[in-house]
């Protein structure tokens, strides 16, 4: 099969917004769900509860767009039968198992009783800003004073977002550290499967990347989330098994499955923008940012049509020094971006 070049670079842009219209509506639902905000389901549910439905809506969303896409047919295959059937490498396998974690952990982020979105954003987004040079420094790509700066500025976002308020306004529970830890790890080693395998000029690369980790990712949430629920003791293993079971029959069931189509979305749009040939000092930026923005819309939409509470002023200043950090992390690669369209 011929290599098809990748499309102009405005693509980038039409990605970051899908990424924020989907996010938008994610982030805001899986609070109101899990604090019991909304006036139909005024009971919260709880975030590992909500866990197996939205993975299971997810799941259908990805193979609703490969297909609506034609993509299957740039993945791997073997033949099973005389079937040709759709699989991934190892590789592809082992990031996508880095794609599930950070499915799961995303969507626990927002179920924190006594902590914001835009509080759980920043630790979140800013800490994947700091991992950006450090994996194209790994990847042997040069890292320029922009990327340093920017490097500075989220560093400085978070320190702002913790200290500015006073601990009781951004109070970080062992669970919640651990969770963000976990996210952390989980995309450092995945954007460096993604500098070595996928960031490629062969557009058909790119595509068979993102194919193999979709398609492995969320089943493999539901396998995990299943074994949990059958074989698990305890509250955590009893709520999987509730979010399994009794949500059927509740009355949020189709907001619940209308999370997992958006977090589908999300990672769609968001793998889609990560996976740019360009380096990941200029990706990441533009998929945090699409993050970062949506978490303070979403923060709002709450505060205006639900009346929680709204985020604390040292939180919405750390978001601004997150958009700087963006903004001097892009500089770089738009300049030259710039000087290759003026030669």
């Amino acid at each position: 099969m011929a290599a098809s070049e990748p499309g102009p670079s405005v693509s980038i842009w039409a990605f970051a917004f899908g990424y924020f219209a989907c996010y938008v509506p994610y982030s805001a639902l899986t609070k109101a769900l899990s604090s019991g905000a909304l006036s139909s389901t005024p009971t919260p549910i709880a975030g590992v509860t909500l866990l197996p439905l939205t993975a299971l809506s997810s799941l259908l969303g990805m193979f609703v767009f490969i297909s609506a896409m034609r993509w299957w047919r740039f993945a791997s295959s073997s033949t099973v039968f005389g079937v040709n059937l759709p699989r991934p490498t190892r590789w592809t396998l082992l990031s996508g198992l880095c794609t599930a974690g950070i499915i799961a952990t995303t969507t626990l982020s927002y179920t924190f009783e006594g902590i914001s979105i835009v509080f759980m954003m920043l630790l979140m987004r800013g800490g994947v800003l700091v991992i950006a040079p450090l994996v194209d420094f790994a990847s042997g790509r040069k890292v320029g004073v922009y990327s340093w700066v920017g490097l500075a500025l989220s560093m400085g976002a978070l320190l702002v977002a913790h200290f500015g308020s006073g601990p009781d306004s951004t109070k970080l529970t062992v669970v919640a550290a651990v969770d963000v830890g976990l996210y952390l790890l989980a995309y450092f080693v995945r954007l460096r499967f993604m500098s070595r395998l996928a960031k490629s000029a062969d557009a058909d690369v790119t595509r068979r990347y993102f194919v193999e980790e979709q398609m492995t990712a969320t089943p493999l949430v539901i396998t995990f989330l299943a074994l949990v629920a059958w074989l698990g003791r305890g509250d955590f293993a009893s709520a999987l098994r509730a979010g399994f079971v009794d949500m059927w029959q509740h009355p949020a069931l189709w907001l619940v499955l209308l999370v997992g189509l958006l977090s589908q979305g999300t990672g769609i749009f968001g793998g889609l923008i990560l996976l740019d040939r360009r380096e990941n000092t200029f990706c990441v930026p533009v998929n945090r940012a699409s993050s970062i923005l949506a978490g303070v819309c979403a923060s709002f939409a709450l505060v205006w049509l639900l009346g929680v509470a709204a985020p604390a002023a040292s939180e919405l200043w750390g978001a601004l020094l997150v958009v700087a950090a963006i903004v001097v992390l892009s500089a770089g690669s738009l300049k030259k971006a710039w000087a290759a369209g003026k030669s």
